[in-house]
C-alpha cells in the first residue's frame, strides 16, 4: 500500500470531528458532575427528605485542603438543609414561593432575606491578614481625593429620616474594594455595618441614602462581635437583613403589582 493511502478510504477530517465531539461531550459531562459538589443531593419539597444521590451524575466525595489548614469534603455525606426560616408555602405544589409566618417578616429569613450557615470565621488574604477590615486597621488604604468621602456623612433611610452617621469605611484587602460603611447610630454608641451596594453616596448632597431599610430598622441590623473584623456568617446575616428590607421593610413592598 502506498504511503498515505489511508486517506483514500478514511475521511480523516470526519474522524477528527467525531473525536472532538466525544472530547467535548466528556468535558461538559465532567464539568456538570463537578459543579454538583455543593447543593446536592437535592431536597424533596413534598416530603422534606433528601433525594437519593445519583451515582452517575453526583461525583464521588473528594477532600479539599484549604489554605487555613482545614479539610473539607465535598459533596458532604451528612448534608442537611438549613431550617432557619419562618415561612410556609403558599401552595402545596413543588416550587411554590414561601410566605413569612413570623411577627416581623424582616426576621423570617425568607426570599431576599434568606441566608446560609457559613463558617463563623474570618476570611483571610493570601498572606494571612483579615480580609475585610475598617480603614483604621487597613491604614495603607485611603479614599481618593477626587471621590466623595462618606466618612462624616449622615445616613438616611428609605423614609428620609436620619439613621446615623458614617464613622468609617470597611475595605476588602484582597480586592482593594469598599465593602461596608460603618454607621454610628448614636444612641448607645452602637455601630453597625451597611453594605456599600445597598446605598448611594451623594457627592453634592453630602449624604448617604439607602432604600432597603427605614431609619428605625437600622437598630436591628445583625451585629458583628469583633469591632475591627467581620466573619463570613456575620456578613451573610447582615446582607440578608438588607435584602429582606427590599421586600419587607414596609407592608406595601410585599404587595403584588397587579
Amino acid at each position: 500500500m502506498p504511503t498515505g493511502a489511508l486517506t483514500g478510504y478514511v475521511d480523516v477530517a470526519q474522524i477528527v470531528l467525531y473525536a472532538f465531539f466525544l472530547f467535548f461531550f466528556g468535558l461538559v459531562f465532567w464539568l456538570r458532575r463537578e459543579d454538583r459538589r455543593e447543593g446536592y443531593p437535592l431536597e424533596a419539597e413534598v416530603t422534606g427528605t433528601l433525594k437519593r444521590p445519583d451515582p452517575i451524575l453526583i461525583p464521588t466525595p473528594k477532600l479539599f485542603h484549604l489554605a487555613d489548614g482545614k479539610i473539607k469534603q465535598a459533596p458532604q455525606a451528612d448534608t442537611r438543609p438549613d431550617r432557619n426560616y419562618l415561612g410556609s408555602k403558599r401552595e402545596p405544589w413543588p416550587g411554590a414561593p414561601l410566605e413569612p409566618t413570623g411577627a416581623d417578616p424582616m426576621f423570617a429569613h425568607v426570599g431576599p432575606g434568606s441566608w446560609v450557615s457559613r463558617d463563623d470565621a474570618f476570611d483571610h488574604t493570601f498572606d494571612g491578614q483579615k480580609r475585610i477590615v475598617p480603614l483604621r486597621v487597613a491604614t495603607h488604604f485611603m479614599v481618593h481625593e477626587d471621590g466623595p468621602n462618606p466618612i462624616g456623612m449622615s445616613v438616611f433611610g428609605a423614609d428620609s429620616q436620619i439613621a446615623g452617621t458614617v464613622s468609617d469605611i470597611w475595605v476588602d484587602r484582597g480586592e482593594s474594594f469598599a465593602r461596608y460603611y460603618e454607621v454610628d447610630l448614636g444612641a448607645g454608641g452602637r455601630r453597625v455595618l451597611m453594605p456599600v451596594t445597598f446605598c448611594r453616596t451623594g457627592r453634592f448632597s453630602r449624604t448617604v441614602k439607602t432604600e432597603a431599610l427605614l431609619a428605625r430598622q437600622f437598630s436591628d441590623i445583625p451585629p458583628h462581635a469583633d469591632p475591627d473584623a467581620v466573619t463570613l456568617l456575620e456578613e451573610e446575616k447582615i446582607i440578608a437583613y438588607f435584602g429582606a428590607g427590599t421586600l419587607y421593610a414596609t407592608p406595601q413592598r410585599a404587595e403584588t403589582l397587579l
